[in-house]
């Protein structure tokens, strides 16, 4: 019964979180609610006892998100179109009420419940990142490498188009030296003039 209501829990705030990161026009809101729904994805792993993949969610993709975060701050004035809206107290009161209840409910769940049985149960004397790792490299291999070459095509195009905005913004500061250049001798020979 817990485990039910924390996957459903965890289910539609992943979904709404990676909408409004979707469908977002203000980057602040999109990048918080990006890293928002990494935390959600990450509760999943927990349900199913595997705190080991639970963890690197955490580790690796809330980092890589607060990373981008931090760059999409930086690159991007994000502040703003930001409009503050106070929201009445109650309603306030009453969303981090429930959220503090679903959160009590989710920690308790595997205490309280053991009868979720897995795909893959684990094999005696065999920790949980070796199993991960057991199951990732036999029956899941073709997908695990087809997903790393994804990765090495988007990091070679994200590579290429930085390399040609670097260009480009090159060429325009360039081009602005030499301007500033000619109106510098334009106004050293009148000066000279006088």
């Amino acid at each position: 019964m817990f485990e039910q209501i924390a996957f459903y829990f965890f289910s539609a705030a992943t979904v709404v979180l990676f909408l409004i990161t979707a469908f977002s026009k203000n980057v602040l809101y999109a990048m918080s609610a990006l890293a928002a729904g990494m935390v959600m994805i990450s509760g999943f792993f927990f349900l199913l006892d595997a705190d080991f993949l639970g963890a690197v969610q955490l580790i690796v993709y809330v980092g890589a998100v607060m990373a981008l975060y931090a760059f999409g701050m930086m690159f991007f004035d994000a502040t703003k179109d930001v409009k503050e809206k106070n929201a009445p107290s109650y309603l306030v009161v009453l969303l981090g009420g429930l959220s503090a209840l679903l959160l009590v409910v989710m920690f308790a769940a595997p205490i309280l419940g053991s009868n979720i049985e897995a795909s893959y149960p684990p094999i005696e004397g065999i920790s949980n990142p070796k199993s991960v790792g057991l199951v990732l490299f036999t029956k899941y291999l073709i997908p695990f490498e087809v997903a790393a070459l994804m990765l090495l095509v988007a990091m070679i195009a994200g590579i290429i188009l930085a390399g040609k905005k670097m260009d480009i913004s090159l060429t325009d500061i360039e081009e602005d030296i030499a301007i500033s250049e000619e109106e510098e001798m334009s106004l050293d020979e009148k000066d000279g003039e006088k």
